[in-house]
């Protein structure tokens, strides 16, 4: 019974230092950053040392189950904002907290318990997040206690396996005082460059020494976590450049020793694959690790000798990336590769491009080794890795991926245009980069240099997803050099005329279907990848003049042919979603122009005939609805709501010339909505994120569209508009009050003119009536809305207000009774000692609001 006390006891305790005194409402995932606003009325017992005393000795006398309760509330007492002390109480405060951190790590046998471990961790991270260096470091017994503290993350990082998520905390700590360091103004040594070299050299080695238990005891390689994996190495970074020396000494010291036993192994007659593996894995961290301490240069002050030492390192990695892919094409461990990259990307970072800092200090030993002496030389390595790697590791995945999105950050950014177009024109290694490109100047039949880009049976039409980011930094490349000339466009769209024109021939052929629908989808994908990176008027013009009408139909009937298989449809819809994009204005075409409309016409049609024939599947099972229509669908709608916002079309030309594409498109619309059900609606992100703000542009610019809809169509959507306004996405919910601010804001105005009957708003007067009379008939619709806007703003953690607060006033006006009924509801349901106040606030909210929408009424 004394134990369940306890218990209760402490969670209660617990449930007040979590309280959220003052409505910040911080984000948990945040946990590291969290500061307790205690209220000064308890500023007396957090005074008194023995409130501390008491938790600190309920943790070494109460069962793990509780003693790890008391942690959690140490936790917070260690969090309590500053502001409550004076300075001479808040040296005594912390000088209770170090005093209980030495007596639990004097005596850690509690800390055998995971719950405990994990709550001693965040007590200690806590500890730096709300005092600083120099206050820790004149605390009595200090030096005693960093060491035990250093000791203890020792061991943590030692034994990797035991709680691998409290680690994280551990990392904190030494990372935030480290980066105090240079902060630091008392005389008081503060020890860090004595442990923060140990620190380091303990994550390293138990890495390191992970790695052979990983493999034969077929664990779970935690670099196939990389999330956590950067996470820490970030932390780590931040930590390594305290007494820099030493940690680069070490570094190079274990890249040596591995890099020597990987090459015996290799050379060895009875090659043993298990230690091999093993070396790779261990040389994949060692990697890792070098790419860190180098990206570290950028978040710590470095010297010349630090940038030699980086050098050092830098020159390794080079040597162990010769010598992978001198085994090719035998042989490649896609860890080590992956890592490879890593460090190329951190390395680019750190030291290459015109906007940062001369360090020729870095390349001074990799220019006695390597050959590699400035910047155009680090180019030239890495477009032979890229060309490297897209040649033979074809087949992997992951580094594909990684190496074309290495390829695609190259090709961003002023500096690299211009260090990368001087070395092409000075250097021999052009015929890499010419070599790379090969594919372009052969059909795709012949593509056997690139297996990523090929159409065989072989490979799987997944292998070709990587096409669209290839062409999307090819094309930034050489348009660089293109520019407006017509002639050379053409010639780079050559391979790609070419292909099409196949395309067409196959499509004759029933015994080619296949290979044409392999050869359309890559081709679909190089497309996209080509418009993405044409952001200017010329370029996008000269793209638009090649593909119509010529190819485009070609495309249309890919659509009608094989609209059961996503794998197909997807990537044409996502091209012609992407031709929909304005971005940077580049479809402003000339006023002479009708391709602003020629293109809606096409995008039009794709729509209508992707409706109708996925529309004919009839009903689907759970797990097919989403890849077969639902996500053909968000992409239909999100190429749409392009088009309505991309200001290159007037609208109003359909109907004044007899074109129907503009209705067409508006029903299939309809069509595809009335077959999703509200529930998948909201349930999938991508389908809710392209509808919601599709309907946000039609309701802003085509309300004639909305109010002609079926009684039972505007019930649907309206009723989606209520559901998407309780969504935590803020797109969505923010999206929710715009479309229903525009309807609400049509309807009074409309009310408004009720009696003024000129002839020149006699449709639009026909066209409000009959969303008044809609309305009229289904009131509870906008008055559920006010209750759920009323609720959300009062009693939620309202992130979008002002979009929340947008609807209101119009929602008020026209619902006055119903308005003063929920106010009256809201008000009573608060307790008493309330009331007085949120009624206050209903009257403050109305004071001094007229019966008009202008903005000025809106802001009061």
């Amino acid at each position: 019974q004394q134990q369940n006390l306890a218990m209760h006891l402490l969670k209660l305790v617990l449930n007040c230092l979590n309280f959220d005194f003052i409505g910040n409402s911080a984000d948990e995932s945040a946990d590291d950053l969290c500061t307790v606003q205690i209220p000064a009325s308890w500023r007396s017992i957090f005074l008194e040392p023995e409130t501390l005393d008491l938790f600190f000795d309920l943790y070494h006398s109460l069962p793990p189950m509780l003693s790890q309760s008391a942690l959690s509330c140490l936790v917070q007492f260690a969090s309590t904002r500053r502001s409550l002390f004076s300075n001479p109480e808040r040296a005594k405060y912390l000088s209770n907290l170090m005093k209980g951190v030495k007596q639990i790590l004097k005596n850690p046998q509690g800390l055998s318990d995971p719950g405990n471990y994990h709550e001693f961790c965040r007590f200690l991270a806590r500890l730096k997040t709300n005092y600083q260096l120099g206050e820790l470091a004149v605390v009595k017994g200090y030096p005693e206690v960093i060491q035990l503290i250093a000791n203890f993350t020792i061991t943590s990082l030692q034994h990797w396996e035991f709680a691998p998520n409290s680690v994280h905390y551990l990392l904190t700590l030494w990372q935030r005082l480290v980066a105090s360091v240079p902060f630091v103004r008392t005389a008081e040594p503060h020890l860090l460059d004595t442990y923060a070299p140990e620190i380091t050299k303990a994550y390293i080695t138990s890495r390191l020494e992970c790695v052979p238990v990983v493999i034969r005891d077929g664990l779970e390689d935690p670099l196939d976590d990389t999330a956590t994996v950067f996470q820490q190495l970030e932390q780590l970074c931040t930590v390594s450049r305290c007494e820099y020396e030493k940690t680069c000494t070490l570094l190079v010291q274990l890249f040596d020793q591995n890099a020597q036993n990987y090459q015996k192994l290799l050379h060895s007659s009875s090659r043993n694959p298990l230690e091999i593996t093993v070396q790779e894995g261990r040389l994949a961290w060692l990697v890792y690790f070098v790419g860190t301490f180098v990206g570290g240069r950028l978040t710590y002050t470095s010297t010349d000798e630090h940038d030699a030492m980086d050098g050092e390192l830098s020159c390794r990695v080079f040597q162990l990336m010769s010598l992978m892919d001198a085994q090719l094409p035998q042989s490649t461990n896609e860890k080590v590769e992956l890592a490879i990259l890593w460090f190329l990307d951190q390395f680019r970072k750190t030291y290459v491009g015109d906007q940062l800092q001369h360090t020729p200090k870095v390349y001074a030993r990799m220019s006695e080794v390597l050959g590699i002496t400035d910047d155009s030389r680090v180019l030239e390595t890495f477009m032979t890795k890229i060309v490297t790697n897209l040649k033979y590791r074809g087949r992997c995945e992951p580094v594909i991926s990684r190496t074309l999105q290495f390829l695609n950050d190259l090709s961003v950014g002023y500096p690299f245009y211009v260090s990368f177009l001087t070395t092409l024109k000075n250097v021999k290694f052009v015929v890499n980069v010419v070599e790379c490109f090969t594919f372009h100047t052969l059909t795709f039949q012949q593509s056997k240099h690139f297996p990523f880009l090929g159409i065989s049976d072989n490979h799987s039409l997944s292998d070709l997803r990587c096409r669209t980011t290839f062409y999307t930094a090819l094309t930034r490349l050489l348009m660089v050099d293109l520019g407006e000339d017509e002639d050379e466009f053409e010639n780079f769209m050559l391979p790609l005329t070419v292909s099409f024109e196949s395309v067409t021939q196959m499509f004759n052929s029933s015994l080619k279907q296949e290979e044409a629908k392999r050869m359309l989808i890559g081709l679909a994908r190089d497309l996209r990848g080509i418009a993405f990176a044409l952001n200017t008027k010329t370029s996008y013009t000269m793209l638009f003049d090649w593909i119509y009408p010529a190819y485009i139909s070609i495309l249309q009937r890919a659509i009608g042919l094989w609209y059961q298989e996503p794998a197909c449809t997807t990537p044409i819809l996502k091209l012609m979603a992407e031709f929909m994009q304005n971005r940077s204005q580049r479809l402003n075409f000339d006023v002479s122009s009708p391709n602003g409309i020629l293109l809606f016409r096409e995008a039009s049609k794709m729509i209508c005939t992707y409706s109708n024939q996925i529309l004919s599947l009839g009903t689907l099972s759970k797990d097919q609805v989403y890849p077969l229509k639902l996500k053909g669908i968000s992409i239909c709608y999100s190429a749409l709501k392009s088009a309505l916002c991309g200001n290159y079309v007037s609208f109003g030309v359909f109907k004044l010339y007899g074109d129907n594409h503009f209705d067409s498109v508006l029903q299939a619309f309809v069509k595809m909505l009335l077959s999703v059900s509200h529930s998948d609606l909201l349930q999938y992100r991508k389908l809710s994120q392209s509808y919601y703000p599709l309907l946000e542009c039609l309701t802003q610019d085509h309300m004639s569209f909305i109010t002609s809809l079926q009684p039972h169509v505007l019930m649907y959507i309206l009723t989606s508009i209520s559901g998407g306004l309780t969504t935590v996405d803020t797109v969505v919910s923010s999206s929710c009050c715009a479309s229903l601010d525009y309807i609400v804001t049509y309807l009074f105005k409309h009310i408004a003119k009720e009696g003024k009957k000129a002839l020149r708003c006699r449709e639009a007067s026909q066209d409000g009536q009959r969303l008044l009379n809609f309305m009229q008939h289904n009131p509870e619709v906008l008055q559920q809305m006010m209750s759920i806007l009323m609720n959300t703003i009062i009693f939620e953690d309202c992130r979008n207000q002002w979009s929340v607060s947008r609807p209101l006033l119009g929602l008020i006006l026209l619902n006055e009774k119903y308005f003063s009924e929920l106010r009256a509801t809201l008000i009573n349901s608060q307790p008493g000692s309330k009331r007085q106040v949120l009624e206050q606030c209903f009257r403050n909210l109305m004071e001094g609001v007229e019966q008009n929408l202008l903005v000025k009424n809106r802001d009061r």
